[in-house]
């Protein structure tokens, strides 16, 4: 892929954090990147770094040593990316439609205007009849859907989930990676997304990076050579048994590997 294809990029990057208790270092030469209309996952152990290297590519960090671009301009203090954190953040005194204009009223349109633009986006996200509901009224998925609906609304088609399935029950889970596949693929966005689930990665991604502990470097560079469509009977297959193993090796190089039939990623 040559680089003018490439949506992010993050070059050698290093981080380190000075503290009373002396430097850490978080992240040590780590390079990715994500092409137009890709979805590409960080894969790892907690605390490794996933989350830095997305406030880094987000604008919110600077890199300690190395270079991060969004469509080829090097990335500033303003974002140029969509960024969804773990949390949903919904101001439970706003609807769900005031929710998710929030970017837009923020970028400065007027609050009719972005309420339309709200309204619109979560009718295709199948919310349209919670728009003037609130927030607890809603289920964990269904504010899940509203939040990534929100990044989506603020106009940005390179979006940063930062592990944004990680708080929902294991059915709730697997029911978002689908409507999250369907809503990536009707769309032009390129996304660069966090978990700590093998097969979450692996059933989403056309690329995934599994990192090292802290601080994180590249261990494997993963290309998810399946086809797409993928229900969730794409698990049960050998390709993807084939690259699950190879992610496992690699996140578990200090124990022998474990049996894939007793693992749940």
């Amino acid at each position: 892929m040559v680089a003018a294809e490439r949506r992010i990029e993050a070059r050698g990057v290093r981080k380190s954090f000075v503290g009373s208790a002396g430097t850490v270092q978080v992240l040590d030469d780590v390079d990715v990147h994500v092409g137009r209309h890709e979805f590409v996952s960080l894969l790892g152990p907690s605390g490794c770094g996933k989350s830095t290297l997305f406030n880094i590519v987000a604008g919110l960090e600077e890199p300690t040593a190395g270079v991060v671009s969004v469509d080829g301009h090097t990335v500033g203090r303003i974002g140029r990316c969509g960024y969804m954190p773990q949390k949903d953040l919904l101001m439970p005194w706003k609807t769900i439609a005031e929710n998710v204009a929030i970017g837009r009223v923020v970028r400065g349109e007027s609050k009719a205007q972005a309420k339309r633009g709200a309204v619109e986006i979560l009718e295709r996200f199948g919310l349209g009849a919670f728009a003037d509901h609130y927030p607890s009224q809603l289920s964990g998925g269904m504010r899940q859907r509203a939040a990534l609906a929100r990044t989506f609304l603020a106009g940005n088609d390179v979006l940063l989930l930062d592990e944004p399935f990680g708080a929902l029950d294991s059915l709730t889970r697997l029911q978002m990676q689908s409507w999250l596949l369907h809503v990536w693929q009707e769309s032009a966005a390129s996304v660069l997304f966090i978990t700590h689930d093998v097969d979450e990665a692996l059933r989403l991604s056309d690329r995934v990076y599994v990192l090292t502990e802290r601080p994180a470097k590249v261990a494997v560079t993963i290309d998810v050579d399946l086809a797409r469509p993928r229900p969730y009977a794409t698990v049960l297959t050998e390709g993807f048994a084939r690259l699950k193993a190879i992610a496992i090796a690699h996140l578990h190089t200090d124990e022998e590997t474990p049996d894939l039939a007793g693992t749940d990623g």
